[in-house]
């Protein structure tokens, strides 16, 4: 079976009722937890953009303290997983703001993290792409939130 246009969609769904929508959704939610994870994120925490972005703080922190430090191999692969797990709550939100706000936060934890990451240039050169897309982000801001996000990176 071939996928059709997201034009194509929308055109379908434009002829829906919304009993079909909802049943529609529903049944989406069910074969993947990305799609359910997007609806929860939709449905029940978009109204509130700074408890989203407090509540992914609080799980990357979370994670980078359960980080197995025996190996750079085990503290890289980690840092990689926590890396994708933010980048798929960064593109729930679509907003450049969160975005800035979480690679941020994950480039702090990354520089705090004990052992240094001096030490790795696989992870050196993660930090070095995160703040790559950080100043990439920042440039699309409004002036004032430029500014604010500005000294944060340079603190970092």
């Amino acid at each position: 079976m071939k996928a059709v246009t997201v034009k194509q969609l929308k055109d379908e769904l434009s002829h829906k009722s919304a009993n079909e929508l909802k049943e529609l959704c529903l049944h989406l939610s069910k074969f993947k937890k990305e799609n359910k994870e997007l609806l929860t994120y939709l449905l029940f925490e978009s109204h509130d953009e700074e408890q989203y972005i407090q509540s992914v703080k609080d799980k990357m922190d979370v994670l980078f303290t359960e980080i197995n430090t025996k190996s750079y191999f085990y503290i890289r692969k980690s840092v990689r997983k926590i890396l994708t797990l933010t980048k798929k709550f960064i593109r729930y939100s679509k907003k450049k703001e969160t975005e800035v706000a979480l690679l941020l936060h994950f480039c702090y934890c990354l520089k705090e993290f004990k052992p240094s990451i001096n030490k790795s240039p696989r992870l050196i050169a993660t930090f070095d792409r995160q703040v790559l897309l950080i100043k990439k982000a920042i440039a699309t801001l409004h002036e004032d939130l430029q500014y604010d996000y500005q000294l944060e990176l340079e603190n970092l």
